[in-house]
This record gives structure tokens, sequence and C-alpha cells, in this order.
């Protein structure tokens, strides 16, 4: 079967869970006010733009990029149009994706690398040479422009990935940044704030002497090159139009800052995923977030026709070891800082994969306990598997239905890693590294419904569907309050209260095949009708009970 009829043979099947979602409502159906997005609740999509899919083969090699590499670590193809292609075709839709979250776009350096086994070139975006290009193998900015007017057009937001911490590496190409700028050296040993923060993440990866408040001048390689490229007035006259403006001196960090607030004032970006979060001073959150909200409002009074919603901006920051059982502090060894007054909303939650190792009522309670508690006001980012995680929840992908239910039914927002809705495989021979991780998403995989462990691809990515639809449609799954309702069967609920809007859902799982009668604990009135988004099947509250009559062990309930 190709993959564009799977696509739309797993979309019907899915579409059926949405029945009556845009017909008037039946007598006894309740009504519901516009259901608003919260990050809270956001199902993300997180991909690497160089490995989902090829949208123009045309800019497959630039800077000569084209020397043997060890293998997965050279530019594989994957742009921006081709992550335009799949909005436009409904997968994210389908998924139930509300953000997508891309690798940087960035230029990256030129060079490669020649540690290890061979050659590494910065297809990942991570290697940044010019805060303020595109790099031409990922696309144009005007593919970033379509590619954010698409996405919001189908309600999804995107979540730019930004790095302040450092330049790219040196090669034969690529010259270091000048003293003033950067240092080599020393590299971090992790002991304590400073040996964190004050160092070089790896050998040979510049560091950004974000600490400095001293005026430095540009690099003379970007002075050059923006020459060469016909911009250096332009942007000249941008950076003494912010300086002037701000009152910022022209320290390091403050140049990155222009720059990166620059694509939300010009494209509405809706967040930033901030790579490296702990090994920058943390005030530095605070400035780059007060900018970046500058910005998006600049972006929404230009633009009002195409503003979502009255949403602030977006940061969810990436501290290597951050848990939820941490509370709102990380603890570097000589100090505890809370990151989440920084201007941080969310912070990725690394001990998420542990967590799901839980029976599922401990999981969902003890999470719901966290984020009402000690967390109440902000959230976390959970996630089974990403690019840099060499210990995923299920490696094997031997888990995978077992891996959706928990990670997109878990209080707090869901991090979906690209293949994770399609078994795609995280262990590929003859890799090195976080490798292994980032191998091109496997469509041919799934045009032809491969089965992994037993399980044929196009079940996976049916149940993703379902969960992520749910979790879409209802606030109450991400930041609702959890409650059991009974144990044997499993039934729960979740309840999303706020002025002007409330939301509940009830859902059962490891439920019996065939028929079944969930209580539902009071919330819902007598005759009012309810859909089960993962049957499709819709049904009516009689003496505070529905009967789901589906060969599936799992019900999700909600108007």
């Amino acid at each position: 079967m190709k993959l564009s009829s799977l696509i739309i043979l797993l979309a019907i099947m899915s579409a059926s869970v949405l029945m009556g979602a845009c017909q008037s409502p039946a007598a006894g159906e309740e009504t519901r006010s516009e259901t608003p997005f919260l990050w809270e609740n956001a199902n993300i999509y997180f991909l690497l733009t160089d490995r989902f899919n090829n949208g123009d083969p045309s800019n497959d090699v630039n800077f000569d990029r084209s020397d043997p590499t060890a293998k997965l670590r050279g530019f594989e193809g994957g742009d921006i149009k081709g992550i335009i292609e799949k909005i436009e075709e409904g997968y994210f839709d389908n998924l139930g994706v509300s953000a997508l979250w891309t690798t940087p776009w960035f230029e990256q350096i030129h060079g490669g690398t020649d540690e290890g086994t061979g050659k590494t070139y910065g297809f990942h975006g991570y290697w940044i040479s010019d805060w303020t290009s595109m790099d031409p193998n990922f696309g144009t900015k005007e593919d970033l422009a379509r590619l954010v007017e698409t996405a919001h057009a189908h309600g999804i937001r995107v979540v730019m990935d930004v790095i302040i911490n450092h330049t790219g590496p040196v090669t034969e190409l690529d010259p270091v940044w000048p003293e003033e700028w950067v240092r080599t050296e020393p590299q971090c040993t992790y002991q304590d704030y400073e040996s964190t923060v004050t160092c070089t993440l790896v050998k040979n990866l510049p560091d950004i002497r974000t600490e400095s408040d001293q005026d430095v001048e540009l690099p003379p390689q970007l002075l050059e090159k923006w020459a060469n490229e016909g911009r250096l007035d332009q942007e000249m006259a941008e950076l003494d139009a912010f300086f002037a403006r701000t009152g910022y001196p022209r320290a390091p960090r403050y140049y990155l800052i222009k720059w990166l607030t620059d694509f939300v004032r010009e494209y509405g970006i809706d967040g930033y995923r901030l790579d490296t979060a702990k090994h920058i001073e943390e005030d530095i959150w605070s400035e780059l977030g007060k900018e970046a909200q500058t910005a998006l409002n600049d972006w929404k009074q230009a633009n009002p026709d195409k503003v979502l919603d009255d949403n602030d901006f977006y940061m969810v920051g990436e501290v290597y070891g951050y848990g939820i059982s941490g509370g709102r502090l990380f603890n570097f060894g000589d100090r505890e800082v809370d990151l989440f007054s920084h201007e941080i909303d969310a912070m990725i939650n690394f001990e998420f994969k542990e967590s799901a190792l839980m029976a599922y009522e401990k999981l969902f309670a003890s999470y719901s306990e966290k984020l009402h508690g000690p967390l109440q006001g902000v959230s976390v980012l959970n996630y089974l598997s990403s690019h840099d995680d060499g210990g995923p929840f299920d490696k094997e992908r031997v888990k995978s239905m077992e891996a959706g239910t928990k990670l997109l039914l878990t209080p707090g927002a869901s991090q979906v890693y690209y293949g994770d809705e399609s078994s795609r495989e995280l262990v590929i021979p003859g890799t090195e590294g976080d490798a292994t991780l980032r191998s091109k998403m496997n469509w041919e995989e799934m045009e032809s419904n491969v089965v992994r462990n037993d399980i044929p691809i196009a079940q996976v990515f049916l149940h993703y569907q379902k969960l992520g639809q749910f979790r879409r449609d209802h606030p109450s799954v991400g930041a609702g309050l959890h409650q059991m309702i009974s144990e044997s069967p499993y039934i729960f609920s979740r309840i999303y209260e706020t002025e002007g809007f409330n939301d509940k859902v009830v859902a059962g799982l490891e439920l019996q095949s065939g028929k079944k009668r969930i209580d539902l604990n009071g919330l819902f009135e007598e005759g009012t009708v309810l859909k089960d988004y993962y049957s499709g099947e819709k049904v009516v509250v009689k003496g505070d009970r529905v009967t789901v009559d589906s060969p599936y062990n799992i019900v999700l309930l909600g108007l």
C-alpha cells in the first residue's frame, strides 16, 4: 500500500473518532465553547529537519559538504519544504499535533569534524556559523515564512530551537571566533555551577562568553561574509537600531538575542526550545524571554489577521538531568537554581522515561500531584525518545503501544519524537553515539506496513492518532486534575476548569474487549452524548455510566 493511500485510510478511520464534532448538538448533548490551546497540554512533534522529509532534492549539497562521513553523520536531504509537504497532507493534523519543534535551521559550519570513525557535518543544526542566515540545506527564509504560515493555518504552533551557548566547531573552513567572543577552555566537568556554565561543553565547541558585559566588535568572518552577500550595511543598521532601542551593551549575548528574536518578529514564531539551558547564566533566559515577548507582540500587531490566540511567548528549557521530582529547582552541586523564575514556562522532563516504568495509576496520579502542587503555574515536557538520549524508554520498539498510551495520557505536555508513531528503529548497526537515534524517517516502512515486534506499523500509527486527537481536543488531558474512578476496571477522569471554560474527560485502560460499562463518577448529566475517541462510537449517559461496545481495550470519552 502506498503511503498516501495508507494515510488516507488511517485518516478515514481516525476521522470517525471525531464524527459529530462539527454537527449541531443532539438533544441532551452538552455544548462547548471553542477549545483553548494550552501549552501545558501541548502535543509537540519534534523532528530533525534533515532526516524527516526531502521536499527539494536540489538543495541537498551546499558549501561542497560532500566528503564521505561516518554512518548517519552527513546531510541526508531533509528540508523545510519537506515539512510543509507533510503539514499540507494533514499528517500532523491526524496525529493531533498542536506544535512543531524542528532542529535549528541556521547556517551551519561549512567544514566537518573528523573525530571518531569518520567525518561529521552539522546536519543536526547545532553547529552554527551565522545566526542571521538560513542554511541552504534546510531551505530559505521564504520557505520558513511559508512553514510558519502553513502550520498556523492548521492550528499548529512553531517552536524554534535556539542556541546561545556555543558556536560551531573550528574546522579547516571555519575559524574560531575572536577571543573576546568565545572561550575554548576549560572543558566542563559538571562538578558545580562554574564548571557547568563557564566552560566548553566538549572539546572544540567554543563557548560564547555569555557572562560578559563588555562591548565587542563583530567577528571579522561575519563582516566579510555579510559584505560578500551585499547586506553588511543593512545588518549594521539593524544592530544600531536594536542597541539604541534596548540600551544593552554590545556584549556577545545581546547580539545573539537580537538575531534570535528577529525570527519571532519577522515570522511569528510561537516559542523557543532552549538548547543546553543549564550551561548559561540563568538571567540571560529572562533577557531573551522579554525580548522574544516584545517581538511576538510586534508581529501580532503587524499581522492581526494571522494571530492564532492571545497566548504569551513560550519557552521550554533543556536542562540535562532535570526531572519532575525536583520541582522548581535544579541542583548544580553547590547551588540550587529555579530556572522557572527566568521566563521559562516548562522544562524537558528527563525523568519521564523512568517514570514510564510505573503502572498507569501511579504514573498519572504522581504527575498530577506534582503539576498541581510544587509546579503549579508551570509545566514539564515529557518524552520517551529523543535525538541525543542514548537510553530511551523503548529502544527496541517492543512496547510501542504502551509507550504511546503513557506519553499521550500522562499529565503535562507531550513530545513525540519523529518516528515514535511509526516504530522507527532506534538501533542502527554501524552507527556511533547518538547517530543511531537520527535515522531517516521510515516512510517506506509505513508504505509497506512493516510488522515490527509482532505489531503492524499502521496499528501503532493509528494508536498515536487517536490518543493525539483526544489530547489536542481536551485540555484536561495534560492540564487537568487526575482522579481514579475505579481500580478494576481501571477508569480515571481529568478535569480542567478556568474562567469561561471547563473540560472533563473519562478514560479506561486495560479493559475487556467487547461490551464495557464505564462509570462516570457524576461528571456528565443524564442523556449527555459522549464520543469514544478510540472506537469512534457515540454513547449516551444513562444512570451515571455509558456502555461502549468495541473490540478495543481502551476507552477515551469526551464531549
